[in-house]
């Protein structure tokens, strides 16, 4: 079984479990936001990368699981997008280039929530999977430019220096967030996330140091059934 079947089914176990458990005081929510992300590691050189950060969303549903008084475990599934931009040096090359790539995203969180005011403040951590599903990456050298779909492998063979749109489908991190649920339901958060995975694929080609890492904050409101 691959890591795309293995994901998918814990994420559809999940949400199954949460379905069935909803009388016992399990909430539901959908939640969307805009991040600024960008990639975080190292050239070819083993010099740090030095990107722009890009905007860029997510959307999904999230499901809150009691596990002690104020304290819940969160999960739910995301379709989020990140990416990174570099405006006129990439790799140590004279071009630029920018990445949008779409993932499917698996939070595991734990959230602390305390009543305050009229609702509650809300506070978490905990690592997150991710599995792409898409994306583009963006090329510009002088008047020449061009886009490549993202093209999901471990490994990869090129003499090519510019083929940079191969990318490992697999992405893990940790997440933190801070936020407060109104009484009525309308939850607002602040959103920190830092990639641990490596996700450029090696070429096995050219001798290289590369390794780029998901990085991105942002802000998003939702909705808690």
């Amino acid at each position: 079984m691959n890591i795309k079947n293995s994901f998918l089914i814990v994420a559809l176990i999940l949400i199954g479990f949460c379905a069935q458990s909803q009388s016992n005081g399990i909430s539901f929510g959908l939640r969307g936001g805009f991040d600024m992300q960008t990639f975080n590691g190292q050239d070819i050189n083993g010099d740090k990368l030095e990107l722009s950060q890009v905007p860029r969303f997510n959307v999904g549903a999230i499901v809150d699981i009691p596990v002690a008084p104020e304290f819940y475990f969160q999960t739910g599934l995301l379709y989020t997008t990140k990416g990174a931009k570099s405006d006129d040096q990439f790799l140590g090359l004279d071009m630029s280039a920018e990445y949008n790539i779409a993932y499917v995203e698996l939070p595991l969180n734990f959230v602390y929530k305390s009543t305050l005011g009229n609702g509650k403040i809300v506070l978490g951590f905990g690592p997150y999977l991710a599995y792409g599903i898409g994306g583009n990456a963006k090329f510009t050298m002088g008047s020449t430019s061009s886009e490549e779909k993202i093209v999901f492998t471990n490994e990869f063979q090129s003499l090519n220096p510019l083929t940079w749109n191969n990318f490992k489908a697999f992405d893990y991190g940790g997440n933190l967030f801070f936020g407060y649920q109104l009484s009525n339901g309308i939850l607002v958060q602040l959103n920190t996330q830092l990639g641990m995975a490596q996700i450029n694929a090696e070429n096995t080609t050219i001798a290289s140091k590369a390794s780029f890492k998901n990085t991105g904050y942002g802000i998003s409101i939702g909705y808690m059934f």
